[in-house]
């Protein structure tokens, strides 16, 4: 008869034992490309989708991030591909204060990242086909849909390196907001009231090879209850954040390490 560790990790299905770890997995993620466009948004627009405690920053921003990841080790050297949504947020608890950024969604093409992105970390991850991205005469370019609608175009061009000023005011506006954050919530069983809900902070590290800075733009799409039945309404209140103003684009190569001893994946309180 199957039993329990308590002191092990498991995910479901549980009764098949612990999860499984080789001696070559890690948390790094060897070859990672991506793409992320900012924006300014209305702020009470932003509000109404960051839970309590959390609040806008003091610039309401909108990042919109696509990441083509491959060579990563926990998943043997597959890869996959994401589009992540996040808002410049502070969350404020009884014991703690952090500024960062708060994930509102975040799309990936492999069902591995998504279940142990949410119920180990509490990432609010979905599904959704997303493109590898194109690069044609300077444009960089992806997309992402669900049962053959689309949900989004992403494009960034006129990319360039970034002036030593750039990198200096980049650093200084980041400084002290390395503090990723989302909503861990899972629904009682049969759908209603909770079993979890907790804010979670969910830190990484990253060693870039190559950053160019441009132009870019996200275009979205409305979707019906037909074309999207179990999103629809999400991308359709991204879709209708206003756009009060496009910031600096960033294309970036790398690596990524999603496990930092020091700095574990947590509740916030």
């Amino acid at each position: 008869m199957f039993k329990f560790d308590p002191r092990s990790s498991y995910m479901m299905p549980a009764h098949f034992g612990p999860r499984q770890f080789s001696p070559k997995s890690s948390g790094w993620y060897r070859d990672v490309t991506s793409i992320t466009v900012p924006f300014l948004t209305d702020r009470d627009t932003l509000s109404a989708y960051l839970p309590e405690p959390f609040e806008v920053a003091e610039d309401a921003v909108v990042t919109v991030t696509y990441a083509c990841n491959r060579q990563v080790d926990w998943l043997a050297g597959h890869g996959y591909n994401l589009v992540a949504v996040s808002a410049a947020a502070v969350f404020r608890g009884k014991e703690e204060t952090l500024a960062g950024n708060y994930t509102l969604v975040m799309w990936e093409n492999l069902t591995d990242p998504i279940l142990s992105g949410r119920e180990l970390q509490g990432i609010p991850k979905i599904y959704a086909d997303i493109e590898d991205h194109s690069v044609i005469d300077g444009q960089w370019r992806t997309s992402a849909s669900h049962f053959g609608h689309k949900i989004l175009d992403i494009s960034a061009g006129d990319l360039r390196e970034p002036s030593a000023d750039e990198i200096a005011a980049y650093s200084l506006a980041t400084q002290g907001k390395d503090h990723p954050m989302a909503w861990r919530y899972f629904p009682g069983i049969g759908g209603f009231g909770q079993s979890i809900c907790e804010p979670t902070t969910f830190p990484s590290e990253a060693a870039l090879t190559q950053t160019l800075v441009g132009q870019g733009r996200v275009a979205w799409q409305h979707l019906t209850w037909e074309q999207n039945p179990t999103q629809y309404h999400i991308v359709n209140a991204l879709a209708d954040l206003p756009v009060l103003g496009w910031l600096p684009t960033i294309v970036a190569r790398g690596s990524t390490n999603l496990v930092i001893p020091d700095r574990p994946p947590r509740p916030i309180r």
